[in-house]
């Protein structure tokens, strides 16, 4: 019996350790199928969210959370390129407005993170919004809409982006102009 018990500690660290690189590349396919099968289906006001790991489950029905057991930059930068190869949404890109205030001291890795974000997000328009009010829009939109919530691996904290999806073959200043031209009853 001692020696069998000795036998197994001998041998199952060895079994398990090529078990946790297929494990994690099980995650890596099940969030990337997923983000592609999704996204044709998502359209304006649905969101995808790349959050931090500590970013709370929601009980929105809309709301779909998908472990991806990845960093944080690569799983953005995945998001963008499926968005920007999509022929009908654009990226609305939201960070929390705490963001920039956080100290190394407090939580390390915030200067790393800010720097790697910026250098990801350089082409696109942040609009800066405090946590909660965020974490409000996303819970109203679930009771309507989708949302998925791809959940990475990153421990800083106010570092999710919340991506809201719109309407990439109808610019914001032509629905403006759009909107303005029902008011008015002129039609083209």
């Amino acid at each position: 019996m001692i020696r069998s018990v000795l036998f197994l500690s001998l041998l199952l660290p060895g079994l398990l350790v090529p078990a946790l690189p297929a494990q994690q590349s099980r995650k890596a396919n099940i969030w990337k199928q997923t983000l592609t099968e999704r996204l044709p289906l998502l359209g304006h006001r649905n969101w995808i969210l790349v959050v931090d790991s500590a970013y709370p489950l929601q009980t929105s029905p809309g709301v779909e959370v998908v472990e991806t057991d990845a960093g944080q930059i690569e799983v953005t930068r995945a998001v963008l390129a499926q968005i920007k190869d999509s022929i009908h949404v654009r990226p609305v890109i939201f960070m929390d407005a705490e963001l920039p205030f956080l100290t190394e001291e407090d939580s390390p890795g915030a200067n790393a993170y800010r720097q790697q974000i910026s250098a990801v997000l350089h082409n696109y328009t942040i609009q800066n919004e405090l946590h909660e009010q965020l974490i409000a829009q996303v819970s109203n939109a679930g009771k309507e809409f989708r949302i998925l919530v791809l959940k990475t691996r990153l421990t800083v904290p106010y570092s999710s982006v919340f991506i809201r999806l719109d309407c990439k073959y109808v610019s914001a200043d032509a629905e403006d102009r759009l909107r303005a031209r029902m008011k008015s009853g002129v039609q083209p």
